[in-house]
């Protein structure tokens, strides 16, 4: 009776740890740069142009969704609504962070890596970050301590280009500290010319490897100009051409040492934005030049991280997260090719826009959740956004989330996890780089435009343009998504009280302070 009862007491107790195991499956969200809805094989990509064989693989073998959205069509915004659980716009300072910007994340904000870290999960990124580092009124202080920064919301681990790479400096931060600065060799860095002879994308544009178009033309490295002036920190800096190698490296790394507990890696892929540098063995590998060889090396990393995680025993507890930080965009600053050799590849897919609008090519974008055993392959039609990992993680994994923290992040779990019946968010607030006040409202299959500005950027439908082309366009439109996935017919005049109805609950949203 002892042994039975003993037996019975170990099956329980292995149940129980392998319950708790099933509950914590490590987190991994890979957020691409600048990466459309058309811009992958598994999203309507010609092979002719490029292959992404690993990226398509994820969406076969996980779910891939087609309403899929980042909350803002630009970087910093989404990252920051990413990490908050709030949407951006209710912030102070989060559009595009200049190159010398404090942390933009308060560092009492309760964010997703403190959630997790009080479900008991290690934390790192590794990638671009682009919210600032360093006190408000005061900024990074190069070669001191990086305070506060990503360990100051939640991060036990960091390895990060600070900014993104069109503008200053071109040094990784490892943790509190700028990687391999020489104290000898002091970093500065300033939005005014240091001296006069001080090389820049004007004075010695013959030098350069890549041109630029616009705005990026003031500190060269690596034969590219920049936004931004700096000087020293040489044996900081790094080469372009390396960088996607060094996140596949670092994030390995991390894994390694972390494996034994839960643990969250955010992986923030730079690859597609400006510059896009691809290295070297990448070169060709598609036809669009450039910005088809990047997301060929984008594919490349996903690979290399899944293959890791099969090496360490560690795929069938981990949920992987596909998505972008915002739509597509061609020229944004460089002569690069990616117009010209943009041939009939739709980077955006069926949608108009992309990068800097609020057309559904800006936000609308791949969006896949994998997690082998757990989530079954498929498709979904329900509305996810990445502002909803804090809401619904918390719900996963038994968190309560404080009242005044994460005002945005809505409990998508069952929808991400491909459950029968679950349910998408029931609205989404879009946004741009929040400079004109420009928002896109979607309930259902309605969808809202309002621009404040009465001007967007980088629209044509299934066509990208250049960031700077700006076009006039009514303060508001209503369009119905599941006719009109382009947004070309205006029907505001035709539904007179679906255009009241969502305009009003769209201030509503915006007035309460929150959506949770």
């Amino acid at each position: 009776m002892k042994k039975i009862t003993s037996s019975i007491f170990v099956s329980i107790t292995v149940l129980l740890a392998l319950t708790a195991v099933a509950k914590k499956p490590n987190v991994i969200v890979i957020m691409a740069d600048d990466l459309g809805y058309g811009d992958l094989g598994c999203y309507g990509a010609k092979p002719k142009n490029l292959k992404t064989p690993n990226i398509d693989k994820l969406a076969k073998d996980g779910l891939k969704f087609t309403s899929g959205y980042c909350s803002a069509s630009t970087c910093t915004p989404t990252r920051y609504s990413f990490l908050t659980g709030t949407y951006a716009f209710r912030g102070k300072n989060t559009g595009i962070a200049p190159p010398s910007s404090p942390l933009i994340i308060p560092e009492d904000a309760y964010t997703l890596p403190d959630m997790l870290k009080q479900a008991g999960y290690k934390t790192a990124v590794v990638g671009k970050w682009h919210l600032g580092l360093g006190s408000p009124g005061v900024g990074p202080q190069w070669n001191e301590q990086l305070k506060p920064g990503p360990r100051e919301i939640g991060f036990d681990y960091n390895f990060l280009l600070p900014t993104t790479n069109d503008r200053v400096p071109q040094v990784y931060v490892e943790n509190h500290r700028v990687l391999n600065l020489d104290p000898k060799d002091p970093l500065w860095v300033g939005m005014k010319k240091p001296s006069d002879d001080h090389p820049t994308g004007v004075t010695h544009r013959d030098t350069l490897k890549m041109d630029w178009t616009h705005g990026h033309n003031h500190t060269i490295h690596n034969g590219i100009s920049r936004i931004g002036f700096y000087t020293g920190g040489h044996a900081a800096r790094f080469r372009d051409e390396d960088l996607a190698d060094k996140w596949v490296e670092k994030s390995k790394e991390w894994i390694g040492k972390n494996k034994k507990d839960p643990f969250f890696l955010f992986f923030a892929s730079h690859d597609l934005h400006v510059p896009r540098i691809p290295h070297e063995r990448f070169r060709g590998t598609s036809a669009m030049s450039y910005r088809g060889d990047v997301i060929v090396q984008l594919d490349w990393c996903v690979g290399e991280i899944v293959k890791y995680l099969k090496k360490e025993g560690l795929e069938k507890n981990t949920m992987i997260v596909f998505c972008s930080d915002n739509g597509p965009v061609g020229d944004d600053g460089y002569a690069d090719e990616a117009l010209e050799k943009m041939g009939d590849h739709k980077a955006a897919g069926p949608y108009s826009g992309g990068k800097y609008s609020i057309f559904e090519g800006g936000t609308r974008t791949p969006f896949i959740a994998y997690w082998p055993g757990t989530i079954k392959p498929g498709v979904s039609d329900e509305v996810v956004c990445t502002i909803d990992f804090a809401g619904s993680l918390a719900n996963h994994l038994g968190v309560k989330l404080p009242e005044d923290a994460c005002l945005d992040s809505l409990d998508v779990m069952d929808a991400m996890l491909g459950k029968k019946g679950a349910k998408g968010r029931p609205h989404l607030i879009q946004q741009d780089n929040g400079r004109g006040n420009n928002y896109g409202y979607r309930a259902g299959k309605w969808k809202l435009q309002r621009h404040d500005s009465k001007k967007t950027q980088n629209f044509q439908v299934n066509k990208l343009l250049s960031s700077q082309r700006g076009q006039p366009v009514p303060q508001y439109a209503l369009f119905d998504l599941s006719k009109d996935p382009a947004e070309k017919n205006n029907l505001a005049e035709k539904n007179p009280k679906v255009f009241e109805r969502m305009k009003s609950e769209l201030q509503k949203f915006l007035d309460d302070g929150r959506s949770r």
